[in-house]
């Protein structure tokens, strides 16, 4: 990335910062803690029964239902201009693939996401991960490109082949894909205690997916079918410091 794609990336991360009014709730008053790129980002998630998700989640938190129906799912994507609020992106450590396995949650009223794993292809990102947001990060093989993500660690994998058709557009409020992607709080536990890191983006631009999976073992609950697939160009994000949830 050049200076000037730097300096542009950097902007742009803390424009995100401030945007709110998509947001179903106020930003966080405190300072924001790190900014990320996400590129050629796959979302495929899956109809789950509610209580065989509820069983696999900590009791503080609520499964998050759309029609009676639970969901979960995996984010793979490439990560660039990592970094942490007031300084640059890092030679060698700000861009990479990345993969989350996740369910839709909520708590207080906040929808998220619950990280089952995020997985990381460097050693020093997962203590990173698991240090600053208590996340049950994991060193595996990964690849996340344009129309395939192959990963695998300790004998699971996720493997996928993907196309992307249609315009790209916003999620309309009230439907599924809305329900899915404009969720604004990351929920993790660490020692018995639950946790969540306030999140924003801009609005998800997305475009349809057609996905042939052909391993999903990473994700920890049983999947029935093609997953409904979602696929963005670009995300900015900025995540906030954990708070211990009382």
């Amino acid at each position: 990335m050049t200076s000037g794609g730097i300096l542009e990336t950097v902007a742009r991360q803390a424009r995100v910062a401030t945007e709110a009014a998509h947001r179903p709730w106020p930003l966080p008053e405190q300072p924001w803690l790190q900014a990320q790129t996400r590129h050629d980002v796959l979302l495929a998630h899956w109809p789950v029964a509610l209580d065989a998700l509820a069983r696999v989640l900590p009791p503080e938190l609520a499964v998050d239902a759309f029609d009676g129906r639970a969901w979960a799912g995996v984010a793979a994507y490439r990560v660039s201009g990592l970094r942490v609020r007031g300084l640059p992106p890092l030679p060698g450590l700000s861009s990479f693939p990345q993969l989350e396995v996740f369910a839709c949650v909520t708590a207080g009223g906040r929808p998220g996401t619950w990280v089952f794993s995020l997985e990381l292809p460097k050693q020093v990102l997962v203590e990173a991960a698991q240090r600053v947001h208590r996340l049950p990060a994991y060193r595996a093989r990964i690849l996340a490109a344009r129309g395939l993500v192959d990963a695998e660690r300790d004998g699971l994998a996720f493997q996928a082949r993907y196309g992307v058709r249609g315009e790209a557009v916003a999620p309309v409020p009230g439907t599924l894909e809305h329900f899915l992607t404009e969720r604004f709080a990351l929920y993790t536990a660490d020692g018995g205690r639950i946790y969540r890191a306030e999140t924003n983006h801009p609005p998800w631009l997305l475009q349809a997916a057609d996905a042939s999976v052909e391993a999903a073992t990473l994700v920890p609950v049983q999947l029935e079918g093609p997953p409904l697939a979602l696929y963005a160009a670009e995300q900015d994000l900025v995540v906030w410091p954990l708070e211990e949830l009382g």
